[in-house]
């Protein structure tokens, strides 16, 4: 590769106001889904420019990667919910904001709220039924990729094991003793790259989808996800859940069709790799950058038209 998504866009031809407009609106799509950070490596086939997509924030909200009438296959941002929670009846969430634009919407499976990353939602209630069925038969290709603490060695490794309920500490974890509650669970694992501070970007691949299963087996190896308050460490250089649901690969389960999606990291997890790999580009400690915004005033009303 050797080319960052700036280069790619200066090469098509845009200015540096252009790129940096069409990075901030939806405008630049990676591998389906729009993108905002331009410094990230990037294959220039996988770069495309649709000026006409709708305005969004990338990596903030959520954007439709595939849909038809049976299914959409969508990227949901960190801090948004999958499906709505009794408890936080006032808290936006995926399927409903799809089935508000799309008439319906059907829960097939869910992320944690701080993962960000790919999720199907079903458009009808065929369609559901059959991917339900499918991701209990293990027919649908899962993976995730995890910025990790500790330097993990460069084997593949597989963990299995019987996630339950931990009595003592109320969280999930794998259990060694009998519970008729525990599920079996298989997470395989590689390191996809060795990062300064002894940080890890890993891929997990899925065999079973147990709830908060990659974190668990991570933690459980000393290898906890950066910003996991269940899991991980109390303090870390990194905001949020750094938990990625980069990777679905299913046959449509109506019109049988083969897809696969693999979208790289998110935004924010690639800015983070790259400070990481460029100290000299980031401020002395105790300096902060600051940029100056403009004021907002009338924003709102301008931009009613645009798209």
């Amino acid at each position: 590769m050797g080319m960052t998504l700036l280069e790619v866009l200066a090469e098509r031809g845009l200015t540096g106001a252009t790129r940096r407009k069409a990075l901030q609106t939806g405008k630049v799509f990676l591998r389906g889904v729009p993108t905002g950070y331009g410094k990230r490596e990037v294959d220039p086939a996988d770069v495309h420019i649709h000026q006409n997509a709708p305005r969004l924030h990338p990596g903030q909200d959520f954007a439709v990667a595939f849909r038809d009438k049976h299914m959409v296959v969508v990227y949901k941002p960190s801090g948004m919910l999958s499906v709505g929670a009794p408890s936080r009846a006032k808290d936006p969430n995926l399927v409903s904001a799809l089935a508000r634009l799309y008439g319906q919407a059907h829960p097939v499976h869910r992320l944690d709220e701080g993962t960000s990353g790919l999720m199907m939602v079903a458009l009808t209630p065929i369609a559901q039924k059959t991917l339900k069925k499918m991701l209990e038969e293990h027919n649908i290709e899962r993976g995730y990729l995890a910025i990790t603490h500790n330097e993990m060695k460069d084997e593949p490794f597989s963990i299995t094991s019987s996630l339950g309920r931990n009595p003592h500490t109320g969280l999930r974890a794998s259990v060694h003793y009998h519970d008729p509650d525990a599920r079996h669970a298989t997470t395989h694992f590689v390191r996809q790259e060795a990062l300064p501070k002894s940080f890890s970007v890993v891929r997990a691949t899925l065999e079973t989808g147990r709830t908060h299963q990659v974190r668990i087996h991570l933690s459980e190896r000393k290898h906890p996800v950066l910003g996991d308050p269940l899991y991980g460490r109390k303090r870390d250089p990194f905001p949020r859940l750094a938990l990625h649901a980069a990777v679905l690969g299913f046959v449509h389960p109506l019109t049988e069709e083969p897809l696969r999606f693999d979208i790289g990291l998110a935004d924010d997890m690639a800015r983070f790799r790259y400070n990481l790999l460029h100290p000299e580009e980031q401020p002395p400690p105790g300096q902060r950058k600051f940029t100056r915004r403009k004021p907002n005033k009338g924003t709102r009303t301008r931009n009613k038209k645009r798209r």
